[in-house]
């Protein structure tokens, strides 16, 4: 069983460099990694060629011009080998044991679609600490994405995927688009085949390095799943609209503890409790744990906002693109 990893990359030197070095760590070496720079304006074909030339890890490096990282991921499949393709994004960094568990998962049951969670390494700064308790808790709906508690059928992320050339063969690439990961497990599964979460095949997630770049994702994420309505009317479900409810709430239980009695903020302020509680038996860190009320604040609020944007813009008013033209010019047609 032979995998390609595939990791398109724009201006993220210091992540190449560490996400190559654990994959020269790996106890199991029955992979080739392709890395494909969109156009970056610091490359870092040097990185890569430095470490393939080392013999620890068969890297090799393709050049393109700016088209966006689902269009740079086909354009590495295109130049695999592999049986199956390995998804991870620039910001991972890859356990030892992570090919030894994907391999051994992948023989015992040979599905033709696979994913696995994330986490957060030991040397991972603060806030990505405190990100990831966000996006993983169970309290911010974390458990949509990936691992220990799924509050829907599980979809693969790209930060952390995989798919059998058979699957490419009849399904094909990612679509240049927001949540292009949700689109791409949604097809597999509609072309009829199964996705599996392997639990034992985790990365190290750096996820974003500010509260400020954190707001600006999870707002993205937001304003996506509404695309993903649009192409797949069935797709969105009860718990998709969770952080929206939770912003509503928010400025209901503010409004309401002004203009009527003090005691209207109490589920709110319970609520923060109980993240808190949570953070700091998850993280063993006060300070980390103070954070993450922050992050997970930030997590349901700019999710829920960005959702709530897109909502009102694009299915209360109709109004912006048909979506399949929306993907068209994403694409640069």
């Amino acid at each position: 069983m032979f995998f390609s990893v595939i990791v398109p990359v724009y201006n993220r030197r210091d992540e190449i460099e560490e996400l190559l070095k654990s994959l020269a760590e790996q106890d199991k070496k029955n992979f080739e990694v392709i890395i494909v720079e969109d156009g970056s304006s610091d490359p870092c074909g040097d990185i890569v060629d430095r470490w393939a030339a080392t013999g620890q890890v068969d890297a090799h490096y393709y050049f393109k011009d700016n088209e966006g990282r689902s269009i740079a991921r086909n354009h590495g499949i295109e130049r695999a080998r592999g049986d199956y393709f390995v998804f991870f994004d620039s910001d991972c960094v890859i356990p030892a044991g992570y090919f030894t568990a994907l391999t051994a998962a992948l023989e015992k049951n040979p599905v033709p679609c696979f994913g696995g969670p994330d986490s957060a390494s030991d040397d991972f700064t603060d806030v990505q600490k405190a990100i990831n308790f966000s996006m993983t808790a169970f309290l911010t709906t974390g458990g949509i994405r990936g691992g220990k508690v799924q509050l829907e059928k599980f979809v693969p992320r790209s930060f952390n995927m995989g798919y059998s050339r058979q699957v490419w063969e009849k399904v094909g690439g990612f679509r240049e688009m927001f949540s292009e990961d949700i689109d791409m497990s949604t097809r597999v599964r509609q072309a009829g085949f199964a996705i599996n979460l392997i639990r034992e095949a985790c990365v190290y997630h750096k996820r974003r390095t500010s509260f400020a770049k954190f707001a600006r994702q999870t707002y993205v994420f937001g304003m996506s799943r509404i695309t993903l309505k649009l192409l797949y009317p069935d797709s969105l479900k009860l718990v998709h609209t969770l952080p929206a409810v939770f912003v509503l709430g928010c400025l209901a239980m503010i409004v309401l503890s002004i203009v009527w009695h003090w005691w209207a903020i109490l589920p709110l302020a319970l609520y923060v409790v109980m993240l808190w509680i949570s953070a700091l038996f998850s993280t063993k860190s006060l300070k980390i744990s103070l954070m993450a009320i922050a992050t997970s604040f930030i997590q349901l609020g700019s999710y829920g906002v960005g959702f709530i944007k897109a909502f009102t813009w694009k299915i209360l008013l109709r109004h912006g693109r048909n979506i399949e033209e929306e993907i068209a010019m994403r694409k640069g047609k």
